[in-house]
């Protein structure tokens, strides 16, 4: 590999660690954004889709004009299955967060990647592995003990509906492996759009105060810059790098939660959270050593 090669490459994996650590630290805004909007959860993704499909349009259009047209736009019935997944999804994650502690919800939501291997193995008989498995049992205590702590205090409907959108979240994933030729990004601007038909109709968005409206806005933007940020740096890392800097939206949301709100989780959801983050940053980790170690391995030869 000659010199210019490898500054080349070693900018641009520079490029995509800032790019997926900045899509981490926006989307750990979302908890925040979310309780800090007096209005209804379903007037908040009418908002949020209408801005962040428009902007997510814009940019997918832009991408491909870059290319020459060659990136097509047709959804097909796999794109469509994606953008309606994707939205009830939605609807599960931004409702949680009005029922229970960002906490909660960051940290059950962390947990998708085991349950994606999960639903892989039982609806595709995808393989298993056992590291997989030994941090999914780990993380499943810790939800274990969050949820637990939710009994009696009225928190457990929104980790109830956290649980709910992880699962939603590892069905979209299995669509997007199984659906290699489906425009992603695509399949969510109009995912987005979507929320926005549905609360147009089952809601009055436009009945919120100018400040809800400033940060309706705000949510809408911040929706559709976490979504860039990751499609653009995530081209320029390896997947295990990749989800390594994605899993650090969960301390991300605890933090902004705490600046921004005050907000406390109690100390059960506390310790579960711990155990589930040490289970997540564990499995992602090796993942990512054992990567590099083959990456440098290949190099050498």
């Amino acid at each position: 590999m000659t010199d210019m090669a490898a500054t080349t490459e070693t900018t641009e994996h520079t490029l995509g660690i800032i790019l997926v650590s900045s899509s981490a630290a926006v989307f750990g805004l979302t908890g925040v954004l979310t309780k800090s909007i007096h209005a209804d959860p379903l007037t908040i993704i009418c908002w949020r889709g209408f801005v962040g499909s428009i902007l997510i349009s814009l940019y997918v259009l832009w991408r491909r004009h870059r290319s020459g047209g060659r990136e097509s736009l047709r959804l097909g019935w796999r794109g469509w299955l994606l953008a309606v997944e994707g939205a009830l999804a939605s609807i599960a994650f931004i409702s949680a967060f009005k029922f229970t502690y960002v906490a909660n919800v960051a940290v059950i939501y962390a947990t998708a990647p085991f349950v994606t291997a999960l639903l892989a193995w039982v609806l595709t008989r995808e393989p298993f592995r056992l590291q997989t498995m030994v941090a999914a049992a780990v993380s499943l205590c810790g939800v274990a003990i969050m949820v637990w702590s939710g009994f009696g205090t009225g928190h457990l409907f929104g980790d109830g509906l956290a649980l709910l959108m992880t699962i939603g979240s590892g069905l979209y994933m299995i669509m997007v492996r199984a659906f290699r030729d489906t425009p992603v990004v695509w399949a969510g601007a109009v995912s987005a759009f979507l929320l926005f038909i549905l609360g147009w109709f089952v809601t009055d968005p436009l009945a919120v105060s100018s400040r809800d409206a400033i940060l309706l806005v705000t949510f809408g933007a911040s929706f559709a810059l976490s979504s860039i940020l990751w499609t653009e740096g995530a081209r320029l890392l390896p997947a295990a790098e990749s989800g390594l800097l994605g899993s650090a939206e969960v301390p991300f949301a605890i933090l902004f939660a705490f600046l921004f709100l005050g907000e406390i989780a109690p100390a059960a959801s506390m310790i579960g959270g711990a155990i589930v983050l040490c289970a997540v940053f564990a499995h992602t980790g090796r993942d990512w050593l054992v990567a590099r170690s083959q990456q440098a391995a290949s190099n050498i030869s």
